[in-house]
């Protein structure tokens, strides 16, 4: 062996270490450390870094402010508190009550499209639903003992209505503008973290038609029906053939002297969702079933079974699938044969587009209703309102006592109110012709430029198949995991990176492309612009999402950290121990079980499982 690979040189000094094939001084600070070698003979390395004098286990407060009471906020109101220690969370919700979609929508007929024994909470499942499709009312409630069962209202302010948001940098802090509605008075709250779960059809409005204002009938939005409104004897105009305008015309048509049903798109009317057929009827579950749901094993099998299929069928939505084809040759029978009384009305309503590419609609009753006699069914475009009616291009004049706008809600999903970071409106780069245009985000989740905000139900929030309850129970579990992160780890900021952001939105173009949404259909997966590009959807299966959100790639984040010394492990690391471990009477064992009750697979995976 040489001198030089002992160290030293040829006559025994020491040589001077080399950093970068440059000859440097050996002693250097970087992030406290002073030295790079041990110093003088016997001496440990010194560091400037000051420890903080803090426990591991011992998270910051993080002050989180959560918009919306809906399905999303119920959910995430429920984990948030009991998995995310230090939490002080607060939720803003503008109507008088929870519920969100199934609070404001109170028209007849209105009930949910896929199953009640589904559409739940995997945590609180109800074994009582007396239908199979709940109307509005029950689900209302079953959501509202959610809430109240898991403590959301204890984090709530009702009739609160937030105005708009602003980064304050220097603070590293949200400051809201807040309404009570009750009161007028509008004050400031203030948060480290947002997220935002107002839903995807929270801001009705009504259609912008020329002389809208000179209309001296009853014009109201579906959302906004009136509980007093008897339409028994009347004309009635419904537009829009979407869910709502599809249920509402099927349940009124009986009831009214006549009902012109304004549908200037086509869309396909399916008879269920993966084989659960409907009906305008209720159909009551059998006692004797739900006799059998008291044993929880039975019940579980029947829930499994029930929800299971929601998962499958990916395929359908790929271009030139055989599964979609069969869809299409199964729902024009299912027209033709529902249509026989009108069979002009075959052509009329069959879309130029493939099956999904618009959200499936089951009709139950809608046919029936369209074909009947005292229905004229209306594809003319609108040109104005009248005082007494409506106007169509083709110069009919059609009277109406009522008008019900069936027309959605914000289908670009452009927040209602302003968000301001770094200069720079959210609603602003979103809007068409904005710097982006449409919702540009990463995994739906949050978008750069805007630290600490993140979406719940936002944009690309569920896949085509699953169900909605999972997909928020698996996005508010995400949140879980990332608040945290910014507790235990010190972190002060968190946004993701722009390349990630672009990576994905470069997928889901690109995924989205080899499905039938791409084509030219108006829904609100492409914002109703035919062709646009989908942010109403993930970009693949729910199992995929779930997947995804499950193991974060924290990678494609970006951080700034709350110690000052520059040193990103000095907070987080502490004092060297966790505070449990000074607890005589802590068990500092959790991981020893009784080995009946062990599955390796879960070995020291649970989080709050630790010594």
């Amino acid at each position: 062996m040489t001198a030089e690979a002992l160290g030293v040189d040829s006559g025994g000094s020491p040589i001077e270490p080399h950093l970068n094939g440059t000859k440097k001084e050996a002693r250097i600070n970087t992030n406290g450390v002073e030295s790079l070698t041990r110093g003088p003979k016997g001496a440990y390395p010194r560091s400037t870094l000051k420890l903080d004098d803090r426990h591991i286990d011992e998270p910051r407060e993080i002050r989180v402010a959560m918009i919306g009471a809906g399905i999303h906020g119920i959910i995430a109101g429920a984990l948030l508190p009991v998995k995310v220690p230090g939490i002080k969370l607060t939720i803003f919700e503008k109507n008088a009550d929870v519920g969100g979609t199934w609070f404001e929508n109170v028209y007849p007929g209105v009930r949910c499209d896929i199953p009640a024994h589904v559409y739940q909470s995997s945590f609180e499942p109800n074994t009582q639903w007396t239908e199979q499709f709940a109307q509005g009312a029950e689900i209302k409630k079953y959501w509202q003992g959610v809430a109240d069962k898991y403590g959301v209202y204890h984090h709530l302010k009702l009739s609160h209505q937030v105005e708009g948001l602003q980064w304050d940098n220097d603070g590293s802090i949200w400051k809201i503008a807040v309404t009570n509605l009750n009161t007028k008075e509008t004050f400031e709250h203030e948060a480290d973290f947002v997220l935002t779960a107002i839903g995807r059809f929270n801001a009705w409005k009504l259609p912008e038609y020329p002389g809208v204002k000179d209309y001296k009938g009853l014009l109201r939005h579906a959302s906004h029906w009136d509980p007093t409104f008897d339409p028994s004897g009347k004309r009635i105009a419904v537009i829009g053939i979407g869910a709502s305008g599809i249920q509402l015309t099927a349940n009124i048509q009986k009831h009214v002297a006549h009902l012109d049903h304004y549908a200037r798109n086509k869309t396909w009317i399916a008879a269920s969702f993966s084989g659960d057929e409907t009906s305008i009827e209720p159909i009551p579950i059998d006692p004797v079933l739900r006799e059998s749901f008291k044993d929880p094993a039975e019940y579980l099998k029947f829930r499994k079974d029930a929800e299971e299929k929601y998962f499958r069928g990916f395929s359908a939505w790929s271009k030139d699938s055989k599964l979609n084809e069969e869809a299409r040759d199964t729902f024009v029978e299912l027209m033709r044969k529902r249509l026989a009384s009108k069979p002009e009305l075959l052509e009329r309503l069959v879309p130029d587009f493939s099956p999904h590419c618009r959200r499936l609609t089951p009709g139950p009753g809608y046919f029936e209703a369209i074909t009947a006699n005292n229905v004229d069914y209306v594809q003319a475009p609108i040109q104005r309102f009248t005082e007494t009616g409506i106007e169509t291009i083709d110069g009919k004049h059609r009277e109406a006592d009522a008008i019900f706008c069936a027309t959605g809600a914000n289908r670009d999903m452009v927040p209602p109110f302003r968000i301001v970071a770094h200069g720079k409106d959210l609603t602003k780069l979103w809007a068409e012709g904005g710097e982006y245009g449409f919702p540009y985000t990463y995994l739906g989740l949050s978008t750069p430029g805007f630290p600490n905000l993140g979406f719940l139900g936002g944009p690309n929030s569920s896949g085509r198949s699953g169900t909605v309850p999972h997909g928020a129970e698996i996005q508010a579990t995400f949140y879980t995991k990332l608040l945290r992160k910014l507790g235990r780890e010190g972190i002060k900021t968190i946004q993701p990176l722009k390349e990630a952001t672009d990576d994905f939105v470069s997928y889901s173009d690109s995924f989205f492309n080899t499905t039938v949404l791409s084509e030219n259909c108006s829904s609100w997966y492409n914002g109703g612009k035919p062709g646009g590009r989908i942010h109403g959807l993930w970009p693949g299966s729910a199992t995929q999402l779930t997947m995804i959100l499950r193991e974060p790639r924290w990678e494609d984040w970006e951080y700034e950290y709350l110690s000052k010394t520059g040193n990103r492990l000095a907070w987080y690391f502490g004092n060297g121990c966790s505070k449990k471990e000074l607890d005589p009477e802590a068990d500092l064992t959790p991981y020893l079980k009784v080995p009946l009750d062990i599955d390796i697979r879960d070995i020291h995976e649970n989080w709050w499982s630790v010594p």
